[in-house]
């Protein structure tokens, strides 16, 4: 079973200047600046995250000449919390997408949702032997009564949507492995403290607060232990270049293949190390976009990998790693060959 990409396209909100708009986020302009980020972009009040999806998902169909009676699965990947809750957004995007004869699969487990889709389109592909065409649709709304965009993450959060169709037997950017370690003991260093069930929004506890600073979050998690949070940055670190091994192995292909490494858009720091970690030039990263856009949760390495495909920075028949971290802990790799 193979598939491909056959188009790609986005619905990102307004683009913002981070120096203009850091005082309206934080007091330490200092560490926003040491980022490294030029712009983000902020979705119009009233822009839901279905409504970004579904526009991707148009514009994608529509630039890869499908109907939308023609996609037999809708997957919506997704980092943040949708309109409402009690409410499946993925089947709210099919609706609104018009693609009435689709399947429609919500995948949301943090900002690794969106390099974990390819894995289950990949499922879904092989089990509905009809399935021809699929549409992953990669998300991130940040609700900012919750999540702060320049507090809560070790990066500047963006809205947008990213889209890709996804075609049986399509050659161009073929999907080769998925590969994805989980470890659970650190599913409780960041969550939001009210709304749920543990805790649900009463009149006599109607604030349910919002997601901390993750450093903060993460410290308080490991009791202050300088040795543990070491510790867990090394293992980060290691699972990160370890589920690349994994999925080099299951296609196969030696790791030296892989010449490019699309990853979360983090700061300028964050990508000049993992472009070391990954053995591949800066040039071969997604650096220059995640400076000039931001971070879209899940939705990062889609868009990167449109925007190289676009720019043709990308050779055809080389291999793409498509790489991400996400809170759970999760650590995911998709590999492609262009």
């Amino acid at each position: 079973m193979t598939y491909g990409i056959s188009a790609v396209d986005y619905a990102l909100g307004e683009p913002c200047d981070v120096a203009e708009q850091a005082p309206r986020y934080t007091r330490d302009l200092k560490r926003v600046e040491d980022w490294g980020y030029r712009r983000f972009h902020r979705a119009p009040d009233g822009v839901g995250l279905t409504d970004l999806a579904a526009q991707a998902g148009r514009r994608a169909l529509d630039r890869a000449g499908i109907a939308a009676d023609e996609v037999d699965l809708v997957v919506l990947a997704m980092a943040d919390i949708p309109e409402y809750l009690y409410w499946d957004p993925a089947a709210a995007t099919q609706a609104k997408l018009g693609t009435r004869r689709a399947e429609a699969l919500l995948v949301n487990q943090a900002c690794s949702s969106g390099v974990s889709g390819f894995d289950a389109a990949a499922g879904k592909f092989a089990t509905h032997p009809g399935y021809r065409t699929a549409l992953l649709i990669t998300v991130n709304r940040v609700c900012e009564a919750y999540w702060n965009r320049m507090e809560s993450s070790t990066a500047i959060t963006s809205d947008g949507a990213v889209a890709a169709v996804l075609r049986r037997d399509e050659e161009r950017c073929r999907w080769l492995a998925t590969e994805i370690i989980t470890d659970g003991t650190f599913a409780d260093v960041a969550y939001l403290p009210g709304g749920g069930a543990a805790r649900p929004v009463t009149a006599e506890s109607p604030d349910p607060g919002a997601v901390g600073n993750p450093v903060t979050l993460m410290e308080e998690f490991l009791g202050h232990d300088l040795r543990a949070k070491i510790r867990f940055m090394r293992r980060t670190r290691t699972n990160g270049l370890a589920v690349l091994e994994a999925a080099c192995r299951r296609v196969p292909v030696p790791v030296e293949e892989v010449r490019h490494v699309l990853h979360m858009n983090g700061t300028a720091d964050g990508l000049a190390e993992a472009a070391r970690d990954y053995g591949v030039p800066l040039e071969n990263t997604n650096a220059a976009i995640a400076l000039d856009h931001g971070h879209f949760g899940c939705a990062d390495q889609l868009l990167a990998l449109g925007k190289k495909l676009e720019a043709g920075e990308l050779p055809r028949g080389g291999i793409v790693a498509l790489t991400s971290t996400g809170n759970g802990m999760h650590w995911a790799c998709t590999l492609l060959r262009v």
